[in-house]
């Protein structure tokens, strides 16, 4: 392998699940595991390359959730299991899972935004002992686009997780609303002990914060990431660039005193 930061490795696709019309997760082969919350650039020779965020991992390989918005998407829409994307990374710094060790963790997530967060909340549900307690509130558009469903199912029977939508549709019994209206139900035995992460779209992530600052919560308990910014990785092109800060360098995980920071 190249030590030139600019050249993808060649990985295998192992697998794709779809998880509604547009949005498709690609099992890719992987020798090491990243952190939560990183990131790759993934490209298509002649196409160009996009950042996209792990949203699980596992010994030899890593997961990403894509959604079909551009060329470089379509161009990967169209690959099967055995051929082959093209990646480097993983950039940036993911999710301080210990610091969450012994304390009440409570996991917002808007739409995509629940899969750079997938395997924070895997981890948890699967060691529950770590935490002293965990929420997830989960919202998105409408019914049709709800990801990881199995997944949700599982975690729903090992923790408290609860999930709405904007809209509802024909057959949908489920609760219809923000993700934000649901934060003012949360209860906290000692909200000095809980720990937050909010990420999805920018209007979202606004009123997720000031409800959760208005529940008490301090900025320095409450983690967002920025990772819809990227787009080099390495801090060259200047893109995620926020003042002085180059997100993909120091993000796109910030704990929210430094992120207030930062105007998206």
């Amino acid at each position: 392998m190249s030590d030139n930061p600019y050249i993808p490795r060649a990985s295998e696709i192992l697998e794709i699940r779809r998880e509604t019309p547009i949005d498709y997760t690609y099992r890719l082969a992987w020798p090491a595991q990243p952190a939560p919350g990183q990131f790759f650039e993934v490209s298509v020779p002649g196409l160009g390359e996009a950042p996209i965020s792990v949203c699980d991992f596992g010994p030899g390989y890593v997961e990403m959730t894509i959604r079909k918005v551009g060329r470089v998407t379509a161009g990967i829409f169209v690959k099967a299991p055995g051929e082959r994307l093209y990646m480097r990374g993983p950039y940036g710094h993911g999710f301080p899972l210990e610091q969450f060790d012994g304390r009440h963790l409570v996991i917002v997530a808007g739409g995509t935004g629940l899969a750079p967060v997938k395997s924070v909340i895997s981890r948890c549900v699967s060691d529950s002992r770590r935490l002293a307690g965990l929420d997830v509130l989960v919202g998105f558009k409408s019914p049709a686009d709800i990801l990881f469903r199995q997944e949700l199912a599982a975690w729903k029977a090992q923790a408290r997780v609860q999930l709405t939508v904007d809209r509802g549709e024909d057959g949908w019994t489920g609760p219809v609303g923000v993700v934000t209206g649901l934060i003012p139900q949360l209860e906290f035995p000692d909200k000095s002990n809980v720990v937050a992460i909010v990420v999805g779209p920018p209007v979202m992530m606004k009123y997720s914060l000031a409800a959760l600052l208005a529940e008490g919560l301090t900025k320095e308990q409450i983690f967002v990431s920025y990772e819809r910014r990227m787009s080099c990785g390495i801090g060259k092109c200047g893109h995620c660039k926020i003042n002085d800060t180059y997100v993909c360098l120091e993000g796109p995980v910030f704990n929210f005193a430094k992120a207030q920071e930062l105007k998206d």
